[in-house]
């Protein structure tokens, strides 16, 4: 059954007013950078990664001061409880105290810490909260969907393409998937970058001449929360069909899937953890190189030959290849029912990879508001 967004949460009509995962290890800490602008941190604690960043506005874009990246696995067991369990309570504590070191070292006063779907579905989720405040002194809040949404959308500006009329930004996460369609057709060519970074206020049209965000949702089924759906069906290709008709069937209320769509002008670009590892194999990439996977345009038939390829590994070759990654290869399979199943609705053969999400999100917003982002070129 398709998810029932809440009243006021459909389509956003032109005349109202009004948010990988990543790298598979921590990351180390990147060298310091001359600069005396202030430093912004962004924090997102997934169902399955925290993953945090420290930057400093360089121009129109950022520069990367620090980073973290660990997978703790919050919403383990969340589909038979609906509670976050103490173990995975427990790692998230952990690496949430090596995040607020960070951010102590660095001298951060402007950050925003966010929890998404895991926080939102578990019944202890304000208790957690609470706790954090405790052990880590760190303010974590529990955002909604649609700023989920529209952080994953802000952070992917610097990949539109000046000929994009209708785009679609999909953000494949732990426990939750994110797709915004945006019609750009009023947006003058050269432009169309910055109309997508003008949406970090809101789902809203800010003039005729702007950025209009037709439909949006937020499709409760992640790479884990999918895979637990399924945890019983021991065929790997029978599993692997199964995610990704069950996913597509979630589709049906998101108003541009029955829509028909030209082919010419039309943009998907993809966020995730997911995406970013099937570019990394289809590149044969062992050791993951962002500068080669951000902003990478894969066809369909290479993603799907990709896919083939995991499926054709098996769990257990799929296990030791070093394109995936042993934090990945139980999570892939399931991530790639999802893009497959995006891939097969809607009219495009191509896929823009965006090694980017609700960190750089957060960050371009905090800054945008600040004013401390120039006008210019994005990177």
């Amino acid at each position: 059954m398709a998810p029932v967004r809440p009243r006021g949460e459909d389509a956003i009509p032109l005349t109202v007013e009004l948010l990988q995962d990543g790298p598979r290890q921590a990351e180390p800490s990147p060298p310091q950078a001359t600069g005396s602008g202030q430093l912004y941190a962004a924090l997102d604690l997934g169902t399955n990664s925290c993953r945090m960043l420290i930057a400093q506005p360089r121009g129109s874009q950022f520069q990367v001061m620090d980073s973290f990246s660990k997978t703790v696995q919050l919403g383990a067991g969340l589909e038979a409880s609906g509670r976050l369990s103490r173990a995975s309570m427990g790692r998230t504590i952990q690496a949430l105290r090596i995040c607020q070191k960070k951010i102590e070292k660095h001298g951060v006063k402007r950050m925003r810490l966010v929890a998404t779907e895991a926080c939102r579905r578990a019944r202890n989720a304000r208790d957690f909260m609470r706790q954090v405040r405790r052990e880590t002194g760190l303010i974590v809040e529990i955002i909604a969907p649609e700023e989920e949404a529209r952080l994953a959308v802000i952070s992917c500006a610097p990949l539109v393409q000046p000929a994009t009329e209708q785009l679609l930004v999909v953000d494949i996460g732990g426990g939750s998937t994110e797709l915004v369609w945006i019609d750009l057709s009023a947006v003058v060519p050269e432009d169309r970058p910055r109309a997508i970074m003008r949406l970090h206020s809101g789902f809203h049209a800010q003039g005729k001449d702007d950025a209009r965000v037709v439909d949006w949702i937020s499709v409760p089924l992640g790479v884990a929360t999918l895979k637990d759906q399924f945890a019983d069906v021991d065929d790997d290709a029978a599993r692997f069909a199964l995610m990704s008709w069950f996913f597509e069937e979630h589709l049906a209320a998101f108003s541009p899937y029955n829509s028909a769509q030209p082919r010419a002008g039309f943009q998907i670009i993809g966020t995730s953890g997911t995406v970013t590892t099937v570019a990394a194999s289809f590149l044969g990439l062992r050791r993951y190189d962002r500068a080669k996977v951000d902003g990478l345009v894969m066809t369909s038939d290479q993603i799907d030959f990709v896919i083939r390829e995991y499926l054709s590994l098996g769990p257990e070759g799929r296990r030791t290849d070093p394109r995936i990654g042993r934090d990945r290869h139980t999570l892939i399979m399931s991530g790639a029912a999802i893009l497959q199943a995006l891939m097969r609705v809607w009219p495009t053969d191509q896929l823009s990879v965006a090694d980017r999400g609700l960190r750089e999100g957060l960050l371009y917003a905090q800054m945008s508001a600040d004013g401390v982002l120039e006008d210019g070129p994005f990177a």
